[in-house]
């Protein structure tokens, strides 16, 4: 018989668009110590820009090849297709990892996700740690479920295999009752009255108790987030959501392009630019890398909304070609030709 102790314990991360995943993600990465961690990571088009964030990291404990990116839809929707051959891929590898995280795009439900734990051929291989919601602090305290709503509601459009349109407050609903941790991310930018106010928020959707924690840029006691060693999946069916038998099909086409530019002046071009950028119509998100001029290390850029985060990563390595690439992610009839004029030619240009 096969018990908990014979199976790699996966954890889910879920949460909305830049609620903070991918930067909670890189702080267990970097504080995993001796840990074997392999990564699933699900994001919209072929661009691959979260991936590289991690892998970024650089660390021996996560190397390249244990970072599988899944870019043909909203994981709980493409469960069958894509997570069960990431996972055979994943398990294949030697040395056997100790641990498996999967972050999951910013509209996936993950209670679908996980009875795919039960299936004969995962179940015996794999088990549900336990799963985390990450939750965006200041957009909370403010009354919102997520930063930009709108740039959410549009969001949900942009993947032609999500089968679940709904309205966000009850995704936001459905990722907090399969959740057994709560993170309130960005506490930094908030004071103590507004978390108590976010914290209120979650709590009166909480349908039963869960620990709600606070990050500040990510940070976080990896002990808190792994090892948990709740077998989610064999709890599944008391943890009620709005979709359980519900397959709804309804969406819109939305788009995703990468842009290519040489290396910039200084950060704060990059941010002024990029805020040009997410202020024009129907453009949901800005992200990736960017060279500045006379500095060893390339400068990570993620916005959303009018909110852009930056910071240097990495060094450039030795022989690598350098340069920017952003991804600009929104609605499919977004102004290409005026967001490329802001972030290529205006920023090299100075225009």
């Amino acid at each position: 018989m096969t018990t908990s102790f014979d199976r790699i314990p996966c954890t889910v991360i879920t949460g909305f668009l830049g609620a903070g995943k991918t930067t909670l993600l890189r702080h267990v990465l970097e504080n995993a110590g001796d840990k074997r961690l392999a990564i699933i990571v699900n994001e919209f088009g072929d661009v691959g820009v979260d991936g590289d964030i991690l892998r970024g990291c650089g660390l021996d404990n996560c190397p390249e090849e244990n970072i599988v990116e899944l870019a043909n839809g909203c994981l709980c929707c493409t469960v069958a297709d894509d997570f069960v051959p990431a996972l055979d891929q994943i398990l294949a590898r030697e040395p056997r990892v100790d641990h498996i995280l999967i972050e999951t795009s910013g509209l996936a439900l993950p209670k679908p996700l996980v009875q795919a734990f039960n299936w004969p051929a995962v179940k015996s291989r794999v088990t549900v740690d336990g799963v985390i919601a990450v939750v965006d602090g200041p957009a909370l305290a403010e009354g919102r479920v997520a930063h930009d709503m709108e740039a959410l509601a549009d969001q949900r459009a942009q993947d032609e295999t999500l089968d679940h349109d709904d309205p966000i407050e009850e995704v936001f609903e459905d990722q907090i009752a399969c959740a057994d941790l709560i993170v309130l991310s960005k506490a930094d930018l908030i004071d103590a009255v507004s978390r108590q106010r976010a914290t209120a928020i979650v709590e009166a959707h909480l349908p039963r108790a869960v620990k709600i924690v606070e990050a500040e840029h990510g940070k976080l006691d990896v002990a808190v987030l792994l090892g948990l060693g709740l077998s989610v999946e064999d709890d599944i069916e008391n943890r009620k959501t709005h979709h359980d038998g519900e397959h709804d099909h309804d969406h819109d086409d939305f788009d995703s392009f990468v842009i290519e530019i040489p290396a910039l002046a200084s950060a704060d071009d990059v941010t002024a630019r990029v805020k040009a950028v997410t202020a024009l119509d129907g453009v949901l998100r800005v992200k990736g890398f960017v060279e500045i001029q006379g500095k060893p290390m390339r400068l990570l850029v993620q916005a959303v909304g009018p909110r852009v985060n930056h910071y240097f990563d990495r060094a450039w390595a030795v022989g690598e070609a350098r340069g920017g690439r952003l991804v600009v992610i929104g609605e499919h009839d977004m102004d290409r030709i005026m967001i490329e004029r802001h972030l290529r030619a205006e920023l090299v240009e100075g225009a």
